[in-house]
């Protein structure tokens, strides 16, 4: 059964999404659930050439070390950012262009005006990028369904969630969605999808809830190694999220939330769906910003070294790590009360990309940081090169 899908991420390309956003222009993130009971914890760490984790071959790994070789340390940075940018052709192309960015979100606001001016305003941020962007949005279905936002733009407005698709047509119309909304994302100019969730949740009250497949840990984990193919095989790269699972806690769109869960815990639960995802080969996996009291009580788990390490210790993840959007009131509240920087240290946490629009100061802090001895080049060029790999893996950079 594994190697039918395995195949399948051979054939249809290895892509990737996922991501939450807020109120702004970072628009929730909900989640799915899953678990698998057919993953041996150690092959986890055991990647195969058809899983995101395979290791590029050598031409790929010359071009790309080329690349980063070149690179002034402003370009590598500006790769780090997954921003939102100002409305307008002009200032959007500005920002792309003066800050090198790595890639771009799309939120609710972006999806306004015909379906032409949409797409060539996309393509006008390809045109000021030296290295190809990322286009992102949430495209989960459902309550988090950017393409239902504008007939005029994607051609529909109904994009059902997880649980509705699969409530009418079991898992065959689950993944038919799936691919469909890919398909349509694509289409627009869309290369990145911040789905599928991930999370677990039992509580048919929580925030996260409707956003998740709505099953147990091991259905939701059959339907991740679904519904990632599904979605990268349409040239659109899938995210796994939220890192390392949101369970029944607050929004953390609105403030910091908590939860006194065990790491026993989340790794007899919410981790078998993210393990069923990196198996069945996903790009990236987003990281929340819920405190977990029993691994970090000080940090939100996207700003703690301690819980982000978790992905590659534990899981043997070695694609692309992103924060969920550093603009949220969990992340916003603590970095005021504690006068940090949260870019400078999400990036110290382990996180390859940042989901911030504070690339003009942040990426001042981060060279400062560089300078200071907190960050390192090495770790910067690592994950300037896990990026690189995402994009030439769903075919922007070749």
């Amino acid at each position: 059964m594994m190697k039918k899908y395995l195949v399948r991420l051979i054939t249809g390309g290895l892509i990737v999404a996922g991501l939450g956003l807020v109120a702004t222009k970072f628009e929730p993130v909900r989640s799915v659930t899953a678990a698998i009971t057919l993953i041996n914890p150690k092959q986890s760490n055991k990647p195969t050439k058809a899983t995101s984790n395979a290791k590029p071959n050598h031409h790929s790994e010359d071009k790309i070390q080329k690349t980063i070789d070149k690179m002034s340390l402003s370009e590598k940075l500006g790769q780090l950012y997954v921003a939102d940018v100002a409305r307008g052709d002009a200032a959007a192309n500005s920002a792309v262009k003066n800050y090198h960015l790595g890639g771009v979100i799309l939120g609710s606001e972006d999806f306004t005006g015909s379906r032409s001016s949409f797409k060539n305003h996309i393509k006008g941020m390809q045109k000021s990028a030296k290295v190809p962007l990322m286009i992102g949005t949430d495209q989960e279905g459902g309550t988090v369904s950017r393409l239902s936002i504008s007939r005029a733009i994607s051609g529909s407005t109904y994009y059902p969630s997880p649980q509705a698709a699969y409530h009418s047509g079991g898992m065959k119309n689950v993944v038919a969605q799936a691919k469909r909304a890919a398909r349509d994302l694509k289409a627009l100019g869309i290369n990145w999808n911040y789905a599928p969730d991930v999370d677990v949740s039992a509580n048919k009250s929580s925030f996260i809830y409707a956003r998740t497949f709505g099953k147990s840990a091991g259905k939701t984990a059959s339907y991740v190694k679904a519904v990632v193919p599904a979605i990268q095989g349409q040239g659109v790269a899938a995210t796994l999220k939220h890192f390392p699972g949101y369970g029944s806690a607050a929004d953390t769109h609105v403030g910091g939330a908590t939860t006194n869960r065990s790491l026993a815990n989340l790794k007899r639960v919410d981790f078998l769906p993210f393990k069923a995802g990196i198996t069945a080969g996903a790009d990236s996996i987003m990281v929340t910003h819920i405190v977990l009291k029993r691994i970090d009580s000080h940090r939100p788990a996207s700003l703690s070294k301690k819980v982000v390490k978790l992905l590659r210790s534990d899981l043997g993840y070695r694609g692309v790590i992103v924060t969920d959007s550093l603009q949220m009131g969990a992340v916003t509240q603590y970095a005021r009360a504690h006068h940090i920087n949260a870019d400078v240290l999400a990036f110290k946490a382990g996180n390859d990309m940042l989901m911030s629009s504070n690339y003009r100061s942040g990426i001042p802090a981060l060279k400062r940081a560089i300078k200071n001895k907190q960050i390192s080049i090495k770790q910067v060029d690592a994950s300037v090169r896990r990026i690189l790999e995402m994009k030439q893996k769903i075919g922007i950079y070749k």
